[in-house]
């Protein structure tokens, strides 16, 4: 068999994404801290990059003026009111202040020598603060947190305490979790204690001893080896003269499984106590922390900074991005002026391409913020009902609803709004919180699945506490207001809410 070589000539389209548009899709998804970070990483290494801050001199404000005369200065979105998009709630429908459509691409080329918007201005610049008021506030910004084994080996440094109940107290401290509960047996510390007292054998009672000595820490129920001495530490330590304080031991110390199970009808006949005296006792009970290294140990908390602001003025939503969340950038006129048109050699060369990367940086940083202004105005548009009245109010809405509407694809709109927060009247949310899926009613509707979960919240928070909803009855109760839902989506709402079923949320108060 023989193998011929043949040349076939094959017509076909195909998607190629230039290293611009590359950028402008990922500066479209970056988070406005990650965004904050790019740009300043850009600014650090693009000289034709700067901030107007970095003007110091007569000479460079003399020429950069000159410069910017030929230029054509970028409109202003995030930083004037003008900018901002808004409607009027008339019969006619929206009155949109400004509706340019943002392509969904960017062109693959741009010459050096075009005139284009050279100055990105996407805030001004933020108010000087005082150095004094910067100082005293550093630390407190960046000190980290405070851990629970932190606090308790400040404690235990002020604590008398030989050397070998110094020892046993380590390995006490090494042995307790987040929640501050020991997490070993006592006997196994105890074992791993005798390698290094061979000379003078180390007793259990030498363990439980400073055991207890550290039981009396802060913060009050720490080194507990389980929820019962958790709670019964921090009874012993309130004021003898606290009202219920033994009926609450009482309880804690020989009927803690059935207060767990809410067997309040076998509690009451076995403690001997009436409904309203065990009403008292459980109140002091719940006073009680049951995870006390919670009070300590907190995690670094997450910053958000909101993307664009909704306000209303004058009857009508206004939606504008968040002048702080980028720096004014703009192309350095001075070295720009140095660029060579007819010059080919390696400094001219670098300097024209470095111009080149700069303004395809600020097209792609106005792009992001076009496009997440629109996106953020089609939002609000769609759920004012929300902005109004409330979560009860939030229509259904998918990605590809706003992607008709502002006429991009569903990807894009899924980039704009991840990580994009969103700062109402009502609170920060993120963009994709307003988005859900939707249950049909039985006029032919439709009705938000945040919506559904907003009322079944409001259900339980007004439910009896003695005889709590089940997931069944708020089901039918739902139905009766013409919402069609299944008692085990009523479960998965309730579940992804951390509400506790209804068995859990009985109580006598």
């Amino acid at each position: 068999m023989v193998m011929k070589a043949s040349l076939q000539l094959k017509m076909g389209q195909s998607l190629t994404m230039t290293p611009q548009l590359q950028q402008a899709i990922r500066l479209l998804q970056l988070s406005t801290l990650d965004l904050q970070q790019e740009i300043q990483q850009a600014l650090d290494s693009n000289p034709m990059l700067e901030t107007p801050e970095d003007d110091d001199t007569p000479e460079a404000n003399d020429d950069a003026r000159d410069t910017e005369a030929e230029q054509v200065q970028v409109e202003e979105t995030a930083a004037t009111a003008e900018s901002a998009s808004d409607w009027d709630e008339s019969e006619n429908g929206p009155d949109w202040a400004s509706e340019n459509d943002i392509p969904d691409n960017i062109p693959d080329d741009l010459p050096v020598d075009t005139a284009w918007d050279d100055i990105y201005q996407s805030a001004p610049a933020p108010a000087s603060r005082n150095d004094d008021e910067n100082d005293s506030d550093f630390e407190t910004r960046n000190s980290p947190a405070e851990t629970l084994q932190d606090h308790l080996d400040w404690q235990l440094n002020l604590t008398p305490l030989n050397e070998r109940d110094r020892a046993i107290a380590h390995a006490l401290m090494d042995a307790v979790d987040e929640r501050g509960y020991l997490t070993s047996p006592i006997e196994e510390i105890h074992s791993g204690l005798l390698d290094e007292t061979e000379d003078d054998p180390l007793e259990l009672d030498e363990v439980e001893a400073v055991l207890h000595r550290l039981q009396h820490f802060d913060p009050p129920g720490v080194f507990a080896r389980d929820l019962q001495e958790c709670l019964l530490i921090q009874l012993n330590q309130l004021p003898p003269e606290t009202p219920w304080l033994s009926q609450a031991r009482l309880v804690i110390t020989h009927y803690i499984d059935l207060l767990g199970n809410r067997d309040y009808a076998q509690l009451l006949r076995r403690s001997r106590l009436k409904e309203d005296q065990l009403r008292d006792v459980l109140t002091l009970i719940t006073s009680l922390n049951p995870r006390p290294g919670d009070s300590v140990d907190r995690a670094e908390p997450d910053y958000v900074i909101p993307d664009v602001i909704v306000r209303k003025h004058n009857e009508r939503w206004r939606v504008e991005l968040n002048p702080e969340i980028a720096p004014r950038i703009r192309v350095n006129a001075s070295y720009a002026s140095l660029i060579k048109r007819a010059d080919s050699s390696a400094d001219n060369t670098y300097l024209r391409d470095q111009l080149q990367e700069a303004k395809w940086f600020i097209k792609s940083l106005q792009s992001r913020n076009e496009t997440l202004l629109k996106v953020a105005t089609r939002i609000v548009e769609h759920q004012q009902g929300f902005l109004d009245q409330g979560e009860e109010f939030m229509k259904p809405l998918i990605l590809s609803d706003i992607a008709q509407a502002v006429e991009m694809h569903e990807s894009t709109i899924s980039r704009v709004t991840t990580q994009k927060y969103m700062h109402t009247p009502r609170g920060i949310f993120e963009l994709k919180y307003f988005f859900s899926s939707h249950v049909s009613t039985d006029e032919g509707g439709e009705c938000s699945s945040t919506a559904i979960r907003a009322m079944i919240k409001k259900l339980i928070a007004a439910e009896t506490p003695k005889k709590p909803l089940s997931d069944s009855k708020i089901a039918a109760m739902l139905g009766e207001q013409g919402i069609k839902v299944a008692r085990r989506t009523v479960a998965k709402y309730r579940e992804a809410m951390h509400i506790p079923p209804s068995n859990e949320r009985k109580r006598l108060v």
